[in-house]
């Protein structure tokens, strides 16, 4: 089994964290979509959405996080000679839909300072348009996703797009503060997908400099933090990369290629 993802991707963290949790060996690709390796041709012609995570077992190609989670969750239960009746239960995959839903691509680029994003966001459009001239045959998927890039800055400009985010991401918390006065998780006592799918939505927020706004602001949801962080796939997947000093490191490395091939003109 292959997985191919980064640590900065937010969809990428939970299947990391499913596969850890789950004891589940599995080759590691890292493809930065910062720095657009999302966009070589070799990852781009098995997922022209670009997209992180991607995964593979033999010639079966999953793109959707919740489908790769999912089959994941079988993988393990076959494995443990477990039946239908060890799935996750409708509760808990209610609440993976309902945090999936919010996607943190605008909420996390508008609290980004400009002169990064911008940054960032010009390479990308030269990788891609790169990419276009090497391989033709693929011109026009890359040219939708040059049209995504161009759509997303505009998007960034428009306050309602960004308050919609806000407001959803907030109705997340809440619900969760409410839940996690009811049992140690967010579905009962015992640690579930569920979990695994908001542990990288908190850890978003604590990397955006955001945790006393959203985190310590609901006391059961900031406890929880706590105690999740102390779980190794916790420490693994995301502590590693971005707790402490790490994040700077992380985010530094990757801000310090950007720069270097901007200024060779490598795309």
């Amino acid at each position: 089994m292959q997985l191919y993802h980064h640590p900065c991707s937010v969809d990428s963290q939970k299947v990391r964290l499913i596969l850890e949790e789950k004891n589940i060996d599995y080759t590691s690709f890292h493809v930065n979509p910062i720095t657009g390796k999302n966009f070589e041709s070799s990852f781009f012609r098995k997922n022209p959405s670009a997209k992180l995570p991607l995964f593979q077992n033999g010639s079966h190609i999953l793109h959707d996080t919740i489908e790769i989670i999912q089959y994941i969750e079988r993988i393990a239960m076959v494995s443990s000679g477990g039946d239908d009746s060890t799935l996750s239960s409708g509760e808990i995959v209610e609440w993976i839909y309902k945090i999936q839903k919010w996607n943190p691509k605008y909420f996390t680029l508008s609290h980004i300072p400009s002169k990064y994003r911008l940054t960032v966001s010009k390479f990308l459009r030269r990788v891609i348009i790169a990419r276009m001239a090497d391989c033709p045959e693929l011109a026009s998927a890359y040219h939708c996703k040059l049209k995504e890039a161009y759509d997303t800055e505009d998007k960034l400009k428009d306050t309602e797009v960004l308050r919609q985010s806000e407001e959803h991401l907030e109705r997340i918390l809440d619900e969760a503060e409410r839940k996690l006065s009811e049992g140690t998780y967010l579905v009962g006592e015992e640690f579930s997908l569920a979990d695994i799918v908001f542990i990288p939505l908190l850890s978003r927020l604590v990397v955006l400099n955001l945790k006393n706004k959203y985190i310590d602001t609901r006391p059961n949801v900031a406890e929880y933090w706590y105690l999740v962080q102390r779980r190794p796939s916790y420490r693994k997947v995301i502590g590693r990369y971005f707790d402490g000093w790490r994040r700077h490191k992380t985010l530094l490395k990757i801000w310090c290629f950007v720069q270097i091939r901007s200024l060779l003109k490598q795309y």
